[in-house]
């Protein structure tokens, strides 16, 4: 029997042996080293695994309590959700694991955030809204790589934007100026679920297709197509079409429709890789583009996603070394241009692996922010972007605590 306690704990970390739940609990026990306060646990379906992980942080029962839940047992899931402020999931694929525990959230009235990168999904949980602003929960998909860094990032253009100039831009780029890192088989998980359930479903690849797709009104003005090869007018580099884009900018446009279109109507926004000038750049986007489109159509098919599983890509629960994660990093640059003809340019830049080192510390803090930093009566219940339910809170967090520095730059020469 699991007995949670009468007294809520600040937060919940859901799928805390996964790959990155891992590196999200190591970054929850620093900051508590660090002085900060607050009740939490771990819980899994493993209590040997959780046990490891309190031995591995070194703490005890005490400290960490741990929880063994099954998510397929409805009654131990509600006793987990009413036993917290704040529920924080890295159980994925989310499509296959995750339903569940949003609808209880949103039922129960608690907060939810995850990693969730998986658009199919996410549309799905808009089901739930209703459910949402009636109890009060605020949840949260996409809070690490994919869309941390590009919806704060825009959001933050946009305030430079409006104070320099006292209008916002209408057009926004990102561009990827330099990525390190490994991808997760967690991650590949889900990429090849939502390649599946594409194959299998074409409503789907019609949702996949609009960039609109997670936003309350589906429609837009039509977005910028940043799946070729092309060259980047403004930095004279070659571009190659950006794997998380079909995330991002989705939550992008999402966080402008919540926002009531106030940047524009005609509002665009894209993103891309910059592989640098000359021809060996040229043949490098084209090798990135070839490769990204031989991967999913891989995925899509049966017999050669069994290949792809068994032979190419990292298994659930393995992933980039502590090395690796601590050489990682990256660099993106965003270009904003207002309608009067002015432009600004900004930068986001991490000093982990995008996918892991730096995702597991933008969703502890994320979880922090929201359990912390966000009264119920200043943001009410639905389903929200990083950028619309912690925006500026969150940014704060990152810069001192994540790694992840926002500043505003001078145009690239080139």
């Amino acid at each position: 029997m699991n007995n949670f306690p009468s007294q809520p704990y600040d937060l919940i970390v859901f799928g805390a042996t996964s790959f990155v739940g891992r590196i999200l609990c190591r970054h929850l026990w620093m900051r508590q080293m660090e002085g900060l306060d607050f009740r939490w646990a771990v819980v899994g379906r493993s209590r040997q695994r959780l046990e490891e992980l309190q031995e591995e942080l070194g703490l005890g029962k005490e400290a960490l309590p741990v929880h063994v839940v099954d998510a397929h047992d409805a009654e131990a899931m509600t006793a987990m959700v009413r036993a917290t402020r704040v529920v924080v999931s890295t159980v994925g694929p989310y499509a296959l694991y995750g339903s569940g525990l949003v609808a209880l959230c949103a039922r129960e009235g608690r907060d939810y955030l995850d990693l969730s990168g998986e658009v199919p999904w996410i549309a799905r949980m808009l089901a739930y809204e209703p459910l949402a602003k009636q109890s009060g929960a605020r949840i949260v998909h996409c809070c690490g790589f994919d869309s941390i860094p590009s919806d704060l990032g825009v959001q933050y253009l946009q305030e430079q934007s409006k104070d320099l100039w006292q209008e916002y831009c209408v057009r926004v780029r990102m561009m990827v100026a330099r990525i390190e890192g490994g991808f997760s088989g967690g991650t590949v998980a889900s990429m090849l679920n939502v390649a599946r359930e594409a194959w299998e479903q074409p409503e789907l690849r019609r949702l996949l297709a609009n960039p609109y797709a997670l936003c309350p009104n589906p429609v837009g003005p039509r977005q910028p197509n940043a799946a070729l090869v092309e060259k980047d007018n403004y930095t004279g580099q070659w571009t190659a079409p950006f794997v998380m884009s079909a995330i991002n900018t989705r939550v992008v446009l999402r966080s402008h429709a919540l926002q009531g279109n106030c940047w524009a109507d005609n509002f665009l926004y894209d993103e891309v890789m910059l592989t640098g000038e000359g021809w060996a750049a040229l043949a490098k986007a084209t090798a990135i583009r070839a490769a990204l489109v031989s991967f999913f159509t891989a995925s899509a098919l049966a017999p050669t996603r069994k290949l792809l599983e068994r032979y190419v890509v990292p298994k659930p629960g393995e992933g980039p070394s502590a090395q690796e994660q601590e050489d990682g990093g990256y660099l993106l640059w965003l270009r904003g241009h207002t309608a009067s003809g002015r432009s600004i340019w900004v930068s986001v830049q991490g000093d982990r692996d995008p996918g892991y080192g730096s995702t597991g510390k933008m969703l502890g803090e994320a979880a922090l922010c929201m359990a912390f930093d966000r009264p119920h009566e200043q943001l009410p219940g639905g389903f929200w972007t990083p950028s619309t339910a912690m925006g500026p809170l969150l940014r704060q967090r990152l810069q001192k605590h994540a790694g992840i520095q926002f500043t505003r730059m001078e145009a690239p020469a080139h």
